[in-house]
């Protein structure tokens, strides 16, 4: 999976400019990799990275047989957002998110008619992911849950849950996993397209900044620390 095939799109500039989602069976990251690219030159070499090294047919991965791509970085903080219970989005932007979809349904009536009409992420999100059966049970509390914990995909619909890493990651069982086993690779490239699509577009209105505040443990975490290492550094001591 280090090398496999992708379509090319000529663009200015002389980097390398691929989908996030690709990078990990590449084990890319940012800090200044390298990669090359090799030009198919015979019709045997063009079949074989059509039909055995395209990404679409690399998403599950043969040593354990569960998905090496998934959704990442923005997109995945993103998708978290855009499907909690207290996302709702106006017709206006509505109808720019689906530009940027390969949809041609109708669209679904909004969740909430008045004083004006407003649409749920889960309802717009709902309209890229293909027929398919999920379900994940966060605990043993029932399926109305205050936190949306449970996921629930019926028929393709999103019904409840706000969808996380266990989810739309690379795990085994998650829903990347259950298209391309129900539906095949292009399937599950293209609901990863438009997933990106819609909550990448979607995040350029509905930013999301962390401060350093965030980053400062309360007291009582503190605290909670510093019993626990006394704990354990009497422990040694009674060791030694």
């Amino acid at each position: 999976m280090s090398l496999m095939g992708h379509r090319v799109k000529v663009l200015p500039f002389q980097t390398f400019r691929l989908n996030l989602s690709v990078t990990s069976p590449y084990n890319a990251d940012f800090d200044g990799d390298e990669m090359n690219m090799h030009v198919p030159q015979s019709y045997e070499t063009k079949a074989e990275i059509k039909e055995i090294m395209a990404v679409p047919r690399q998403i599950v991965a043969p040593k354990d047989n569960k998905p090496v791509m998934g959704i990442v970085q923005d997109s995945l903080l993103g998708i978290m957002l855009f499907t909690g219970r207290d996302t709702f989005i106006e017709l206006d932007k509505v109808m720019n998110l689906l530009m940027w979809i390969d949809y041609t349904g109708k669209l679904p009536p909004p969740a909430i008619l008045k004083p004006r009409p407003l649409w749920t992420g889960k309802q717009i999100l709902s309209l890229v992911v293909p027929e398919i059966n999920y379900r994940k049970m966060d605990g043993n509390s029932d399926w109305a849950c205050p936190k949306d914990k449970h996921v629930l995909v019926k028929n393709g619909e999103l019904l409840c849950g706000n969808l996380k890493k266990a989810n739309v990651g690379s795990s085994a069982g998650g829903i990347i996993h259950i298209i391309w086993r129900d539906l095949g690779g292009e399937a599950t490239k293209l609901f990863m397209s438009n997933t990106q699509n819609v909550v990448n577009n979607w995040l350029v209105e509905n930013g999301f900044s962390v401060g350093v505040q965030d980053i400062v443990a309360k007291d009582e975490i503190v605290g909670m620390i510093k019993k626990e290492l006394e704990k354990y550094k009497r422990k040694v001591q009674r060791i030694v």
